[in-house]
């Protein structure tokens, strides 16, 4: 557990400068198609230590699968958990998304689709990666 939590440390204050930057383009957008003109000073400072904080979960979140004891089906189920659950209360803290029962079902289901479609891509491209090479190993033999 004390190399998780270095390696979540490690791979959370590597990504964490992200959140700003990622927040910058957000409220340029927003500003240059007119949909919003100002921000207050604690919109702003709330958005930015939020969204440093969420870069931060999320890349931490990543550590998860250098912990060999734990079956991958776990470590999916964990980081879909722990990165929901950051997304989920960020976005409620600031704002982003209403409190109210739709809207929560609504980016539930998007968050749980677009998650396992991301899986989805990585177990092809893997198991495509994985039989190339075990093909290759059966050359050599």
């Amino acid at each position: 557990m004390k190399k998780f939590a270095k390696e979540f440390l490690f791979r959370g204050c590597m990504a964490a400068g992200g959140g700003p930057v990622v927040l910058a383009i957000v409220y340029g957008i927003l500003g240059s198609t007119g949909t919003v003109s100002h921000f207050s000073p604690n919109e702003v400072c709330m958005g930015i230590l939020t969204v440093t904080l969420l870069a931060f979960i999320v890349a931490g979140m990543t550590a998860i699968y250098q912990l060999e004891q734990l079956p991958l089906l776990s470590a999916i189920l964990i980081h879909g958990a722990g990165l929901y659950a950051a997304y989920i209360l960020i976005y409620l803290l600031n704002g982003w998304l209403q409190s109210q029962l739709i809207p929560i079902a609504i980016f539930t289901a998007a968050f749980v689709i677009g998650y396992a479609f991301i899986w989805l891509l990585i177990y092809c491209f893997t198991k495509r990666k994985t039989d190339g090479i075990n093909r290759k190993l059966n050359k050599a033999l």
